[in-house]
Formats: C-alpha cells, structure tokens, sequence
C-alpha cells in the first residue's frame, strides 16, 4: 500500500518502523521543523532521523493548512495517510485527499482522555488501565470513528516514560493488524460517544510543584505522570529539586510537608498520614541521582529532619 506517514516524536517512530518492515509503500513521511536544542542547534525530531536511515523522503512544512501542503501531499499520491502525535491539527481536506482516509494512532482507549497528553493524564489520575486506539480522522480532535483498540494495565509504579515505549509498540502491533482491513474494506467503524469523552490537556511547569497535603497516592501519580517532563518537583535544601521515583510508604505521625532522612532515601510526611519514600532526584543544577546518595553527599544521618 502507498503510505503517508505523519509523526514527530520517539511515540510515532515504533509504527513507522513496522510500516516499513511490512513491506508498505511510504512515499512521504511529514514530521514538524527542526527546533533549537543545546547551544541553540538545531535538533532533528525523532521520526525524521528514523526516516533518513530508510532513505525516506521527509517534509518538514511549518503548517499544513493551505493549497501547498494539500497539493504536495496529492502529489504524492497515496492510498492512505498514517498519522501518530504529528503536532499539527490536520485540515479536513488533507484527512480526505487519500482515497483510503487518514488514520491515527492515539494512546488511549477513546472517546477518554482526547488531545495531547493522554499518557501522563491516564497516570496522573491513578488509571489502572489505557491503551492504544486506531480511529479514522476527523475534523473534531480525536473524534473519529474507532476501528479497532488495544487495552494494557497500567503498572503500579509505571512511570510515564516507561508506559510511552510500552505504547509505541503496542499502537505499532495494533497498527500492522489493522491496516489488512482497510486494504480490503473490512475496517470497522465505530462513532464516538462524545458524552463519555475526556480531555487531555498539554502539560506544563505549573504542574510540577507538589502539594504534601495531598494523599500519598496522589503524590506517587504526579511523580510518575510527570516523567520525563516537567517532572515532579520540591524544594529541597533551600533549592528546587526534580522528583524522579518514589515509593509507596506507611503511615506517620510527621505533619504533612515534613522531608525525614531515610537509609534507602527521603522519606515524605502526605497529608493523609501516610508517607511516600523518594529514591531518585534531582537538585537544582545537579545531575539525576539517588536520594540516599544525595543525603550521603550532604552527611545527613538517618532519622534527620529536612524540612
């Protein structure tokens, strides 16, 4: 089949590498502009050093609205377009110039957590499940009709990081799957009931700080929603510190917000008297390192207060 593939980041490499091994045609692959990185260079997207590899033709257009974008895409005459996380809102006369449509792989188990983030939110909210949707385009975000899904466990101490490569592959799988039904007219088609539909929103630093007066559980959430940005953050020592791992803990009589040193880390007084037990951080212009080493470093002994 002749395929345009539309992604961005590491999320979207897993389903245009398995396109490829399938054998399709990718006549074009779009991926959004170069971006400043370190020392203001500019850093490639994922996708796009993925397709170099492949000998791919890439095209990096700043906005897919207008009649150059809809006739390069025609051009390039393809039987299906593939999109997943591109990063762009994609016109409805873009979505129907392939004769097969446009499909997209979305991390979630639709018509819950629609937009940009459902990972993070899925966690964040103390989901013990999610998983991958393959859904036609439409204009609405993320509200096409589904054709097929894919449904995993969320781990209890599964990080954000660790549940988008799971995803990947797993949305790379359902993707190799479904794409046979489309070929031959099989595909289901199944409206969203926008009633059940949630939302999730993009991420950002304002949801870093954490609030001790929540519960614990809350608190273990936001640490491992928010990996591997913006991340969970306290102040620690006087400075702000990133928050990478924690666990679970039990029950304290320390009021909430209290910091204990702890021999495998930084042990954390919740406001529903439980605590959480932090083992990774990171202090203000250090580097990623356990929390006991950290304490080591400042010679704090066990059983010490922080804060």
């Amino acid at each position: 089949m002749r395929i345009v593939f539309m992604g961005t980041p590491d999320f979207a490499v897993a389903s245009l590498r398995r396109l490829a091994a399938d054998g399709h045609e990718i006549v074009g692959v779009f991926t959004q502009p170069d971006k400043p990185g370190n020392r203001k260079k500019l850093t490639a997207p994922p996708v796009k050093e993925y397709a170099l590899t492949l000998g791919l033709p890439v095209y990096q257009p700043e906005r897919m609205r207008g009649e150059e974008a809809l006739a390069l895409l025609r051009a390039l005459k393809p039987d299906l377009t593939v999109v997943a996380a591109y990063g762009q809102i994609l016109p409805e006369d873009i979505l129907a110039a392939p004769p097969l449509g446009s499909i997209n792989v979305h991390a979630s188990i639709l018509p819950k957590y629609r937009g940009a983030a459902p990972i993070n939110w899925a966690i964040l909210n103390g989901e013990t499940e999610t998983g991958v949707t393959i859904m036609y385009m439409a204009r609405k975000l993320d509200a096409g009709d589904i054709i097929s899904v894919r449904a995993t466990p969320i781990g209890p101490d599964e990080d954000a990081e660790q549940l988008f490569a799971r995803l990947a592959e797993l949305g790379a799988d359902l993707l190799s799957e479904t794409i046979p039904a489309i070929a031959d007219g099989s595909a289901a088609r199944t409206p969203q009931i926008d009633a059940d539909s949630t939302y999730a929103s993009m991420l950002s630093r304002e949801m870093s700080p954490i609030n001790w007066n929540k519960s614990a559980e809350q608190i273990i959430n936001q640490i491992r929603g928010l990996v591997a940005w913006p991340c969970a953050s306290m102040t620690l020592d006087g400075k702000t510190a990133k928050v990478w791992r924690a666990e679970r803990g039990g029950r304290t009589a320390d009021a909430a917000g209290t910091l204990r040193a702890a021999k495998r880390g930084i042990e954390a007084a919740c406001g529903d008297g439980n605590s959480i037990l932090i083992t990774e951080l990171q202090s203000e212009g250090g580097k990623r390192m356990a929390a006991n080493a950290w304490l080591n470093g400042k010679r704090v002994a066990p059983g010490a207060i922080l804060v």
